[in-house]
């Protein structure tokens, strides 16, 4: 009895090997899909590369003189500032938005529900491009509705207004587009997982007293966390890493150096300047900027999942 006690806490710790070989063909694929690539930015970060590289000049060596000519520069630190408050709060408000339609989901039923999970996944699956132009089109300076409606409110400054002119309105603008067409992801995960919070656990809390917001923070919550984290975490990937939205209403007359975010610079460094090694730097800082601003996420999942 004594010996097999002993032995009880050694088989629990052995876990079989299966799960492990079953996932060995995924990892090999994404070490194939994304290696090479990142060992071609990481070495072209250290490189002279321009565009008589692209010719067939060797490169030369620079070290880390891309980095520090990059980041010396005033305008590169505004552009990630910019990126990280541009990033925050899009994230943010994709999730609370997401979060409330997510509830509003829950609480209808019958035609109203498929009605509203018809317009997200309509929003959900309009191209870019055609969101853009939309959007465009709405605030266009000579022929948009959003100016035509001010004026009729009695606000005559906003004939003719440009709202792509200032930076402030340009980022209002691409706010209202990233989260037109983030929201129903997240509400729809939400939703999925709202989907197994038990009716009769809310109904005992009722019983109990509870109101709807104590019901909503203390009960529905906590058991959602999860996918909240989990969305509010690829909210984060995704809204660093922006670049076509940004792109296309540039194309519209936006003042390119002071809308430019990090995806945004990387292509007017090596497209635009054929600084191809100062592009690749950027890009491996967007990679170290990601990995920290969802660190936290990742080590609370981690946490959750072994809890």
């Amino acid at each position: 009895m004594a010996t097999s006690a002993l032995d009880a806490p050694i088989r629990q710790r052995r876990r079989p090997l299966t799960p492990y070989l079953l996932l060995i063909p995924a990892v090999a694929v994404l070490l194939l899909g994304l290696g090479y690539p990142v060992y071609w930015q990481i070495v072209t970060s250290f490189q002279e590369f321009g565009l008589a590289q692209q010719f067939g000049q060797p490169p030369a060596f620079a070290g880390l003189d891309n980095y520090a000519r990059i980041f010396s520069d005033d305008s590169a630190f505004a552009v990630v500032i910019r990126s990280i408050l541009f990033c925050m709060v899009n994230a943010g408000l994709t999730v609370l938005i997401g979060l409330a339609v997510a509830l509003l989901m829950r609480a209808v039923y019958g035609w109203v529900k498929v009605v509203v999970q018809i317009a997200m996944l309509l929003a959900w699956a309009t191209p870019v491009i055609a969101a853009v132009t939309v959007f465009r089109w709405l605030f266009d300076a000579r022929t948009g509705v959003v100016n035509w409606l001010l004026v009729q409110a009695g606000f005559e400054s906003y004939r003719g207004h440009s709202w792509l002119a200032t930076p402030m309105s340009f980022f209002f603008i691409a706010t209202l587009i990233i989260v037109w067409m983030s929201v129903p992801f997240v509400a729809l995960s939400l939703f999925a997982g709202l989907t197994q919070v038990n009716d009769e656990l809310l109904e005992a809390a009722r019983i109990d007293g509870a109101n709807s917001s104590q019901i909503l923070w203390r009960i529905i919550m906590p058991l959602v966390r999860p996918v909240l984290a989990i969305v509010l975490l690829l909210q984060i990937i995704w809204d660093l890493r922006v670049f076509a939205q940004i792109r296309l209403l540039q194309d519209a007359g936006a003042p390119v150096s002071e809308t430019n975010l990090l995806g945004n610079f990387i292509y007017e460094l090596g497209m635009a300047r054929n600084n191809f090694g100062g592009a690749a730097a950027v890009s491996i800082f967007v990679l170290l900027l990601t990995i920290v601003l969802s660190a936290p996420y990742v080590r609370s999942l981690m946490k959750e999942d072994e809890a």
